[in-house]
């Protein structure tokens, strides 16, 4: 559908055969995104990879992410990391636990923590903890994601002049990413490139999405499982029986278990971390499915209802990991029902950093604690709107 939020035109994309034309056979031509106010004065100009229009800047840029940060090879380099912190979580988890044979904690904040831990070793070489320093870092975090995800009526209507706020902006062995980001710096043809505001929007960039794609996530997995006890049940089986009696579980055992990238994948369809994903922009005028869409038309995909469309998926509102264990269907971009990360030129460049987060998390909870709701209930939130559960 077309909507005029003030003078934008927005296109609105729900089907998977609308998505596949916007990002794959039109996907240049939707490649560019739309200069929004909140992106463009808090992330130094919108010199980080997903917000930067797309040009000379962004195609230069991207390589960086895609090849030297965010490769294969540099995400295994980290992992370590990740199976220390996952570790550390469980045990903080069984401290909390031993006093009592049931305990309510806060879910959301642990894996809030866990995240933030994570991208501050492999980003900045150290973490903050839960302290006092910590909390303020997460509180900058918590703000950012909130402002990032606001659309000012300004970015709609350009005479309006209420929107005048301003916001000042000033791991385990391995090189971290501002180690690399200032290492590209130092090389004379290219240093331009890496001014000081590029380097601290990448930044800016990595936590942004890494921390809270990844809790996110979780937390409504968590949610999912608990409301679902036979699918916790069978997902509990598969990873005890691969770890054993001690659930040391470490990355390569992931491989051996099926059915939790079923109940991930299932998660993902059901809540897409970024339900509209992040604004496109027409380059010129084009058409769409025999409709004509004009050059600077913003568009959106609705990812959460095309994970939900019941021409595509049986019984769609249904949380049911069964689904995929007969299915070729994955969500790294080569199939068009289920794009939680995007695709194409504008696709999230950090796919295989948080699912190797999110699964090592998912199969070390699991298989460490029972989670279960008080009294039989089918679910429970906090006050805020985040998960508050118990585990035994």
């Amino acid at each position: 559908m077309l909507l005029h939020l003030g003078y934008v035109p927005v296109l609105v994309a729900s089907s998977a055969s609308a998505a596949r034309e916007i990002m794959k056979e039109q996907d240049l031509t939707f490649s560019n995104r739309p200069r929004l106010s909140c992106p463009d004065r808090l992330i130094y100009g919108s010199k980080d990879v997903a917000f930067a229009p797309h040009g000379d800047y962004w195609c230069q840029m991207r390589p960086v992410f895609v090849l030297r940060l965010l490769s294969n090879k540099r995400v295994h380099s980290y992992l370590s990391v990740r199976e220390e912190e996952t570790s550390l979580m469980v045990e903080d988890l069984r401290r909390l636990s031993s006093s009592s044979a049931a305990v309510l904690v806060n879910l959301s904040h642990v894996l809030v923590s866990l995240t933030s831990n994570v991208i501050s070793r492999v980003a900045l070489g150290r973490k903050y903890g839960d302290g006092g320093e910590g909390n303020v870092c997460r509180s900058f975090f918590e703000e950012l994601l909130e402002l990032l995800g606001t659309s000012p009526v300004g970015d709609y209507v350009p005479w309006d002049e209420l929107d005048q706020w301003e916001k000042d902006g000033d791991g385990g062995g391995e090189m971290d990413f501002v180690d690399i980001l200032l290492e590209f710096q130092r090389r004379e043809k290219i240093a331009p490139l890496f001014e000081d505001d590029v380097i601290k929007a990448q930044i800016l960039d990595v936590f942004s999405v890494g921390t809270d794609t990844s809790s996110n996530a979780l937390d409504w997995m968590m949610a999912e499982l608990m409301r679902n006890p036979s699918v916790i049940k069978t997902l509990q089986n598969e990873v005890r029986e691969v770890a054993g009696r001690k659930c040391d579980i470490v990355e390569e055992d992931l491989v051996k278990m099926p059915y939790l990238k079923a109940v991930m994948k299932e998660n993902l369809r059901l809540h897409p971390p970024v339900p509209l994903l992040v604004p496109r922009e027409s380059t010129k005028d084009t058409v769409v499915l025999g409709y004509d869409v004009a050059a600077g038309t913003r568009v959106l995909v609705n990812e959460w209802k095309i994970g939900r469309d019941p021409t595509l998926w049986k019984d769609p509102e249904e949380f049911r990991p069964e689904r995929f264990l007969e299915s070729s269907i994955d969500f790294k971009g080569f199939h068009f029902e289920l794009l939680p990360f995007g695709t194409g030129r504008r696709g999230c460049p950090g796919i295989a950093f948080t699912t190797a987060v999110y699964e090592l998390v998912l199969a070390k909870l699991v298989c460490s604690f029972d989670f279960g709701l008080p009294n039989g209930e089918r679910g429970r939130f906090g006050h805020d709107g985040r998960l508050w559960d118990y585990y035994t």
